[in-house]
Formats: C-alpha cells, structure tokens, sequence
C-alpha cells in the first residue's frame, strides 16, 4: 500500500527546486553578461529581436531567478503566497524553455532538464494544494503545508 509523502518534505523538496532554480539562472545570467552568451553562438539569436545576450541575460536573471527566489523566501517565510509563488516560478521556467527553443531553435539536454524543474514545481504545488493526494496528503487548510514543519 502506497501513503503518501509527508507535506513537510514535499515543501522542502520544492524550497530546495527553488533555491538551486534561483541559483542557476543567476550564474547562467553572469554567464551570458560577462562572456555574451558563454560559448553560445551568437547565430542561434538570427531569428530572434536581441542581437546579443545582454536582454536574454537580464530576463534570465531578473525574472526567473527573481521568481524562483521570491517563492522560495516566500514558502521559508511561511507566506500565504508562497505556494501561488511557487506556481509562477515553475510556469515561468516552462515559458522561458519553450520560448527559448521557439528563438533559438537548438535543442539542449540542459533545457529538459529544466523543463523537467518546471513542472515538478508545479506538480509539488499540486500535491501541495491537495489536488494530488496521492503524492502528498491532502492539506486540511490552506496555509497548513507552510505551518507544520
């Protein structure tokens, strides 16, 4: 008989996606500031409005490493918007793959593997939120996953 993951370590396993999330998009940011894309050739931005990396670098870390950031401060913080946070990091990893093979249109294993980050963050929200009991058990209020470490 399978019982679910406890909420406690499904949180910390989402916090630790965040964290690494975060931490990721900063240095692939430093990476595309410092060194224009860091061995990335500057042909696969033809089809795209940026003519070099600096933009794409900015976005990198502004946006998602701040999203990725902010829920997990959020969910360490026990804020009531940590797990709607949450769900706008992972979305927003899935938007910035997919936009970032509709630009360049190269594959890379590393953008699977962030594709895979993305929706495992919205799979742990959905565990979290109760709507996948079989993952995690099922919150008795909204704010209990955040409450009870």
């Amino acid at each position: 008989m399978n019982f679910p993951i406890p909420n406690r370590i499904v949180l910390r396993a989402l916090v630790a996606l965040e964290v690494f999330g975060a931490l990721s998009a900063l240095v692939g940011a430093i990476l595309a500031l410092a060194l224009n894309g860091a061995g990335v050739p500057l042909t696969y931005l033809a089809n795209s409005p940026f003519s070099s990396f600096t933009v794409p670098g900015l976005l990198l870390g502004v946006v998602i490493g701040g999203t990725q950031a902010a829920a997990a401060a959020a969910l360490l913080t026990r804020s009531r918007s940590g797990l709607l946070l949450s769900a706008v990091a992972g979305f927003g990893m899935l938007i910035w793959i997919f936009a970032e093979l509709a630009i360049i249109q190269q594959y890379s294993w590393l953008q699977a593997v962030y594709f895979v980050h993305g929706g495992t963050e919205l799979l742990l929200v959905i565990a979290l939120l109760g709507i996948a009991p079989a993952i995690a058990a099922p919150m008795h209020s909204s704010n209990e996953a955040l409450t009870h470490r």
